[in-house]
């Protein structure tokens, strides 16, 4: 068997995992969330954190049947596993300004909102909420 310390960081084992539980503004730290709620993103999936991150050039490998130990839910949304390598051979990180893999989270939670998918499903919503209200003003006869 190799020593754990033979593997290079280019191994796909020594690659950072990122599960979708690290960005979940859903989530509380106890549950899993790694990054500031005001940071996390709702309910991300691993495909989001997988099309960010290859998006800026990182190489980038999706574990669709991977699990959050944490996760109690066995969803599919909440499946998945992305792992990224971080740094080259060397250990130099393969991009500069990702240098942690809190870097990485931090960016993959800023940039999650923004895509194509997530803008078009929150525009229209916005619309539903206002009804219901202000029916009830007034009415009612005081007792006597």
């Amino acid at each position: 068997a190799a020593a754990a310390g033979a593997a290079s960081p280019a191994d796909k084992e020594r690659f950072i995992c990122i599960y979708p539980a690290y960005l979940n503004n859903k989530k509380t730290i106890a549950e899993g969330r790694r990054i500031p709620i005001e940071k996390a993103v709702e309910n991300p999936t691993s495909t989001e954190i997988q099309d960010v991150c290859a998006a800026v050039g990182f190489n980038v490998l999706l574990e669709k049947n991977k699990m959050y130990p944490r996760e109690w839910n066995r969803d599919v949304q909440y499946r998945g596993r992305v792992r990224i390598q971080l740094k080259q051979d060397d250990g130099n990180p393969c991009l500069p300004q990702f240098p942690t893999r809190k870097s990485v989270m931090l960016y993959a939670a800023e940039t999650i909102p923004k895509l194509k998918t997530r803008t078009q499903k929150m525009g229209g919503s916005d619309q539903s909420l206002q009804q219901g209200e202000g029916g009830k003003k007034g009415k009612g006869k005081k007792k006597k």
